[in-house]
């Protein structure tokens, strides 16, 4: 699986940049711009030995910085990078008759760096369709269980209670992120809404023979709305 979604990856990331750049520029570009985001994603975690999950919604924000170099044909073509904080986690189903409930927030600062394509209304007001794809990593700053008050998971019929009191045994956290929305482009600067999905690579829990989690990855579909203005049109 990790092998597939890295190889689509490395596939749209030489169609973006390294096809363009070996032909001749059609119409060159310097705009750089910048701004700030925020939304929500809506996460889990891919365990083995498997949790029951419903999703977990969290709040996302951040700082953007944009540079486009070019139009390539009728694609818009540039890169573009972020600084974001990122709550991520799980939310378990706990089916044992006894009402109990468990999730936990795991925070994290995020920076993705993307592969920006658009296509649409090239300059003044107007609307752009906007594709963003690119590798992320991730730091994961502070975690925190919440669990009900008559917490007691000694006779859970899943039989997977590992997870409770254990901290994350890995901070650094690194994965693919892609996604897509509309871009509003007006004279007080551009408005972005747009959807986007993450897989992590990395695992959160040690994952070697003796360790009990063969996997804790995390993923999230994320929506937010982006305010960009030019420095440099």
């Amino acid at each position: 699986m990790k092998r597939h979604i890295l190889l689509l990856f490395l596939t749209a990331i030489e169609c973006a940049w390294i096809l363009p750049a070996k032909a001749q520029l059609q119409d060159e570009r310097h705009n750089f711009s910048i701004g700030i985001n925020g939304g929500v994603n809506v996460s889990s975690v891919s365990f083995q030995p498997s949790i029951k999950q419903s999703k977990l919604i969290g709040p996302e924000f951040g700082v953007t910085a944009r540079y486009i170099s070019e139009k390539y044909f009728k694609m818009i073509c540039g890169i573009q990078a972020e600084v974001n904080f990122s709550q991520r986690g799980w939310k378990e189903v706990i089916e044992d008759g006894t009402g109990d409930t468990y999730h936990r927030n795991m925070n994290y600062v995020e920076i993705p760096l993307l592969a920006h394509l658009a296509f649409g209304k090239d300059k003044g007001n107007g609307v752009r369709f906007v594709l963003n794809l690119g590798p992320q990593i991730g730091f994961l700053i502070s975690e925190k269980e919440i669990k009900s008050a008559s917490w007691n998971p000694s006779n859970r019929p899943q039989g997977t209670n590992e997870q409770y009191d254990k901290p994350a045994d890995k901070k650094f956290d690194y994965g693919i992120i892609g996604g897509g929305g509309l871009e509003v482009r007006t004279g007080i600067g551009h408005f972005i809404l747009e959807a986007r999905y993450y897989y992590g690579l990395s695992d959160f829990y040690n994952n070697s023979k003796k360790d009990y989690f063969g996997r804790s990855g995390h993923s999230y579909i994320g929506g937010r709305l982006t305010y960009l203005f030019d420095l440099k049109k």
